[in-house]
């Protein structure tokens, strides 16, 4: 199961993550993770959102660069070792990973990490038959 993750163009100069994450307060929609990938000149803004179709509409009616991605988000135990054994299984099938990041919620005990793969839909399958729990869309927009 894949959930919907913004891909937000932003160039680097000052107020501009600030104009980004205003227009989507502006419209209601709260953020679940976040992450930015930069250069010197402009960054990748990574975003889950809890309405990703009425955020990409919004962010380009503000006249942003932006897109729809498909990403997994796996749950795991928050203990040493976790997830180490996610990512040693997803090797050992032959997923590539291109990044991930991590994002934090209120259930005691579990730890989240945003997973993108040559193979997003396999690479749940794969997880989730090997124990790991991964988040549908209205869980994690829903958090």
């Amino acid at each position: 199961m894949q959930i919907q993750q913004l891909s937000v163009f932003v160039e680097n100069k000052p107020g501009r993550l600030a104009e980004i994450t205003e227009v989507l307060a502006a419209a209601n929609i709260d953020i679940r993770a976040i992450s930015v990938a930069d250069t010197s000149d402009f960054g990748i803004l990574r975003v889950i959102v809890d309405k990703p179709k009425e955020a990409i509409e919004t962010l380009k009616e503000h006249g942003m660069t932006v897109s729809l991605t498909n990403v997994i988000a796996v749950g795991v135990s928050d203990h040493p070792g976790e997830f180490s054994r996610a990512v040693r299984l997803l090797a050992d099938t032959g997923f590539d990973m291109e990044y991930m990041y991590a994002f934090i919620s209120r259930d005691k005990g579990r730890a989240y990490v945003i997973i993108r793969t040559n193979n997003g839909q396999k690479a749940a399958e794969t997880l989730q038959e090997n124990g790991f729990d991964i988040l549908s869309p209205e869980t994690i927009y829903n958090m």
